[in-house]
């Protein structure tokens, strides 16, 4: 049995990715020269980022612009095909239009350094330069808001973790009331057989069933006349369910039977004191239960 569950469940693989190793690793090269190349015609070259301090350590500011811009193309598109439920409908769109905006300026980079390659150029046209000299501030700006944005909606999630915790423990209980009597169950159909003639004997004394003693709810009539009065006001009938409910309500216990004494003399009986009940207390009717 366990056998057959095993091999009719389809387990989840996580996809080979090695290959994008293989892909990204040529690319990289390529990018790379080419941007480096269009920095050194559009002004980045080598400065000194310590004067004073370290006078002999120098950094070719061609770099930034592969390391920028294909960098935040990669992070965002891993926010924008990311599986996480934390992730916002508004972040997952920021991600998206912007990597695609990366991979453009990418494409266009590489297109114009070798279009000014191969024509024997040195120095990149003012237009070209103006926008290279734009994208490591383009690329910071959409890196922090993306970065920002992320962790904006994972701080939401984590917020609404313990609210919907503490609504749950907050959701009140319901309240399981006992089954009613039910009758008694019909004997089956079919011919009855017939009994045995019973002789007259005399009932022991100990087994005579005496009455049952009238159950005392006069403590509870001045309640009882004023949920009378409220549901007459709501135009609701006056029965056992809802009285013994709207006795409960207040905090008092109450059985069935109790309840229906307590009914059957609200239906016989009117206010003894006026003052006990609302002027709309309902008159005494004689309504089945």
């Amino acid at each position: 049995m366990t056998a057959t569950a095993t091999e009719g469940t389809a387990t989840a693989k996580t996809p080979t990715r090695w290959p994008l190793f293989l892909l990204a690793l040529p690319a990289a090269v390529a990018t790379w020269s080419g941007w480096v190349g269009l920095g050194r015609m559009t002004g980045f070259g080598k400065v000194n980022p310590l004067p004073g301090i370290a006078d002999g350590f120098e950094i070719d500011t061609a770099i930034t612009l592969p390391i920028g811009v294909e960098t935040y193309a990669a992070y965002a598109l891993g926010a924008w095909f990311s599986s996480a439920a934390s992730i916002s409908t508004g972040t997952r769109a920021f991600a998206k239009w912007s990597a695609i905006g990366s991979l453009v300026l990418g494409m266009l980079g590489q297109v114009a350094y070798h279009l000014l390659e191969i024509s024997g150029q040195d120095k990149a046209p003012t237009v070209i330069t103006t926008l290279v000299a734009c994208l490591p501030v383009l690329v910071l700006g959409m890196g922090a808001a993306l970065g920002h944005m992320l962790a904006r909606d994972a701080h939401h999630t984590a917020d609404a973790v313990p609210e919907a915790e503490a609504a749950v423990s907050l959701a009140p209980v319901p309240v399981v009331e006992p089954p009613k009597d039910t009758p008694p169950a019909l004997p089956p159909s079919g011919t009855a057989k017939p009994r045995k003639p019973r002789t007259s004997k005399a009932a022991p004394a100990s087994k005579l069933r005496r009455p049952a003693a009238p159950v005392d709810v006069d403590d509870l009539m001045p309640l009882g006349w004023q949920i009378a009065a409220d549901l007459e006001t709501k135009g609701e009938p006056l029965t056992r369910d809802r009285l013994r409910d709207a006795i409960r309500e207040t905090g008092q216990s109450i059985s069935t039977d109790r309840t229906g004494a307590l009914l059957t003399r609200l239906r016989t009986e009117a206010p003894a004191d006026p003052s006990t009940v609302p002027e709309s207390a309902p008159a005494p009717v004689n309504a089945d239960v």
